[in-house]
């Protein structure tokens, strides 16, 4: 029971086994949940993710895929943090439109793209563990969203933008902290912690426990999984422990920063002392000055500033 309980991670799947028409099923489940609309996969698309690499073994790994609606669904797994990654997934996202148009087509036949990103690593500030975005075009004055006339099938319908412009889904696997109670929260359950209930009825994940199963592969693939793994540790430990010196360099320049700051701003503020004082003195001797000549304390608290009293005591 023990050995039965441990499943292969989704990124070695996407990379080995997803790619096989017999274990579509597993993927649609996935894009089902996700999307909340069922899901069929007709074929997998050529992409640069399918060309397994040995310098890519734990970072990136991505399926592309052609559904029965004929659209094209981008899948995208990334362990290790990427600075220039939205711009990354725009480019995918482009490039995958343009390579499925043929120079002279119309623009009708331009294909709705979904990029799903399954990401590992902290991609900014946010409360969600998934983000969606899509395009649409909002009233300035009116806040209503723009419909646009097309044609399709020798009929004009009228569309949302949102229903043509891609779709993008960014999973922050590690901000996942719930109990899982949803079919989507058991699906990033599984993608964190490895971890499929014996009960689950979430589409794709009945037929993962029974297909994504460690000890079904041969010895080799164990083998190539176990080194996969441990890569994806030490790349992740590495990461680790350069932020973690990143951040001590930055907290050591911060306080050298602070002591130089701090011995400046003790400097500037004896100067600016050193001046009031000055200035102080020279208002004491003038109105000494006007004092000896006879000048009434109002005149010279005017021209001074000083009390009338302290004027009287001189």
């Amino acid at each position: 029971m023990v050995q039965k309980d441990r499943y292969i991670r989704f990124d070695w799947a996407v990379k080995r086994l997803l790619r096989n028409k017999a274990n579509f099923g597993v993927l649609e489940g996935f894009l089902t949940v996700l999307l909340g609309e069922p899901i069929r996969i007709v074929e997998i698309l050529e992409s640069e993710g399918n060309q397994q690499r040995e310098n890519d073994k734990f970072n990136r790994v991505d399926i592309k895929a052609r559904n029965s609606k004929d659209e094209i669904i981008i899948v995208e797994v990334q362990n290790t943090r990427e600075i220039y990654y939205l711009e990354r997934i725009l480019f995918g996202v482009a490039k995958a439109i343009t390579e499925h148009i043929e120079l002279g087509e119309l623009y009708s036949e331009v294909k709705k793209v979904y990029s799903i990103s399954i990401l590992y690593f902290d991609i900014g500030k946010g409360n969600d563990y998934l983000y969606h975005g899509q395009n649409s075009f909002v009233g300035v004055h009116t806040g209503d969203f723009l419909e646009v006339t097309t044609k399709e099938k020798d009929a004009i319908v009228r569309k949302l933008p949102a229903e043509i412009f891609p779709e993008y889904f960014l999973i922050r696997v590690n901000e996942f902290n719930k109990v899982a109670v949803t079919p989507l929260e058991e699906w990033i359950e599984y993608l964190k912690t490895g971890i499929i209930r014996p009960d689950t009825k979430a589409p794709g994940l009945e037929e993962a426990r029974r297909k994504l199963i460690y000890y079904n592969m041969d010895r080799a693939e164990q083998l190539a999984y176990d080194e996969h793994i441990n890569a994806v540790m030490i790349q992740n430990d590495v990461l680790s422990t350069a932020a973690e010196e990143g951040r001590e360099e930055g907290r050591e320049e911060g306080r050298q920063e602070g002591r130089q700051e701090g011995w400046q701003k003790g400097m500037q503020e004896g100067r600016q002392e050193g001046l009031a004082e000055g200035r102080a003195e020279e208002k004491i001797e003038n109105a000494r000055t006007m004092k000896s000549l006879n000048i009434p304390s109002e005149v010279i608290h005017q021209v001074t500033g000083l009390s009338i009293k302290d004027i009287e005591e001189l």
